[in-house]
């Protein structure tokens, strides 16, 4: 999570970041993918996109012509801007992807776009980065990096049966999540933590280094 280099880097149309961690995966990524909203924002920030992808209902017309040979238009409506470019960056192969620009702005755009992270997860490795930490998907027992006192919350999508916690504060004992806030704020006590549980799909927001 602390080696923003050589990643497939996508700016959604929330808030720009601004802290030091998200900009630095944008400045050290291979490549950066714009939803056509977030266009602006990026280039006024300095980054020059190496692919725009969405319906291109958000772009000026002035940076369409300026970046026409690398717009890809994909108007279907059953889908965010920013599936269509998690969509497109795995069929070209790229499948190393952090998020950004994914919060802010509006509530339930924000809550849509990290939701979709157990979707995306299905065909990517993929991380989002806000300017406050950072959301990443499980779909198996898994042991995440850590330091003391990092905050945590845990967030279930559908699992169904208990889930078990190994180094957190306030430890999860075969508990069923039934709604989002009941393993929020929760805090690491060492170096690493271990989410134990058998069937579903988790989220796990880790928050930056004070």
């Amino acid at each position: 999570m602390n080696n923003p280099v050589n990643r497939t880097v996508i700016i959604s149309d929330g808030s720009f970041p601004v802290h030091a961690i998200p900009l630095a995966y944008l400045k050290n990524a291979e490549r950066i993918i714009c939803c056509d909203g977030s266009t602006k924002s990026s280039v006024d920030a300095g980054f020059e996109p190496f692919a725009i992808v969405g319906d291109m209902d958000s772009i000026s017309e002035e940076l369409a012509f300026r970046f026409a040979d690398r717009i890809h238009t994909v108007e279907e409506q059953e889908t965010n801007d920013l599936t269509k470019a998690v969509t497109w960056c795995t069929e070209q192969g790229f499948n190393d992807l952090v998020i950004t620009g994914a919060t802010g702005k509006r509530e339930d755009h924000t809550i849509g776009n990290v939701s979709l992270l157990s979707d995306y997860a299905r065909s990517a490795r993929v991380l989002m980065v806000t300017d406050t930490g950072f959301f990443m998907p499980l779909a198996q027992t898994t042991q995440l990096p850590s330091f003391p006192g990092q905050q945590i919350s845990v967030f279930s999508i559908d699992c169904e049966n208990g889930i078990t916690s190994h180094g957190l504060k306030y430890q999860l004992r075969n508990s069923i999540l039934t709604n989002w806030w009941q393993a929020t704020l929760n805090e690491s006590v060492g170096d690493n933590f271990t989410l134990e549980f058998s069937k579903g799909r988790l989220l796990v927001y880790l928050k930056f280094r004070d």
